[in-house]
């Protein structure tokens, strides 16, 4: 009879042990998630990048950044500013072309930009009006997208647009944004989705992610003011826990920070390193 309650008393602590852990492993891992890198668009330090380059990478890469995207416009040379970048331990991630160059433009840029070892090179505006987009708007852009992309291929990198928040404001059928990802080679062009222009589009950058899952590359991060307005990361009122724990499922491993004409550029990195470094997904 002792042996029997024993076994029973074992079973039930065994049951229990496991009802918990079902539920312990998801919290743990969802609760210790953190990005592994973070990075930054040299613009959001303009003034200070004009003023002394190497001595605001160098406070950049003390508040705990380790990617940069574009940024070697402020050096005497690409080579320089990425010798640097390597000593200090900066990463160029990505860096700018222009959507309207000529293919042997583009050829010069992918030249300069080979020299910086990036993956990635994007278009800010893929765009040949400033908007609302029209149906022949999108068609005009995705053929360019996708002979842009060709040419990068070709010159071993990789094509992102940058969306804006005119992509989610719907045309003559759907949207600028779908039409742009469905009518885009996923081979030779992908996606910097903007978390900020998204959300100010009328879109929902969680969404968007699980939707294009696979088609985007690198986020921008910068968050939203109560009033609308853009704002550091950590500041505002975008949450950004799902959005980060969606991105780590897919695999995305760039999230650089940026913040349209920061007054203090400096004082916004530093504040975003630190909400970046320890916020938890």
């Amino acid at each position: 009879m002792g042996s029997r309650r024993n076994f029973i008393k074992k079973g039930m602590v065994m049951a229990t042990g496991l009802l918990f852990a079902d539920h312990a492993i998801p919290m743990n891992f969802v609760s210790n998630s953190k990005l592994r890198k973070i990075g930054f668009i040299a613009g959001i330090v303009d003034k200070e990048m004009k003023a002394d380059w190497k001595g605001t990478l160098k406070k950049a890469v003390a508040f705990g950044f380790s990617e940069i995207e574009g940024g070697d416009e402020y050096a005497p040379s690409s080579k320089e500013f990425v010798d640097y970048c390597n000593e200090i331990g900066l990463k160029p991630v990505a860096s700018g072309i222009d959507f309207t160059a000529t293919a042997d433009q583009l050829q010069a840029e992918f030249d300069r930009i080979n020299v910086l070892g990036v993956k990635y090179v994007v278009i800010y505006w893929p765009w040949l009006t400033g908007g609302p987009f029209t149906l022949e708007d999108c068609k005009k852009s995705a053929r360019v997208l996708n002979e842009v992309g060709a040419q990068a291929k070709a010159n071993g990198l990789s094509l992102l647009w940058h969306n804006h928040n005119l992509e989610f404001h719907a045309m003559e059928k759907g949207l600028p944004f779908d039409y742009l990802m469905k009518n885009t080679d996923p081979q030779l062009v992908q996606c910097e989705m903007d978390i900020y222009w998204v959300k100010k589009g009328g879109g929902d950058p969680l969404q968007v992610l699980r939707k294009y899952a696979g088609r985007i590359s690198v986020l921008h991060v910068k968050d939203m003011a109560p009033d609308g307005d853009f704002i550091c990361p950590g500041r505002g009122i975008i949450d950004f826990v799902p959005i980060f724990r969606e991105a780590e499922k897919q695999g995305i491993k760039h999230y650089m920070v940026e913040r349209d004409n920061e007054p203090e550029g400096i004082g916004c990195l530093e504040s975003s390193a630190e909400f970046l470094k320890n916020i938890s997904f």
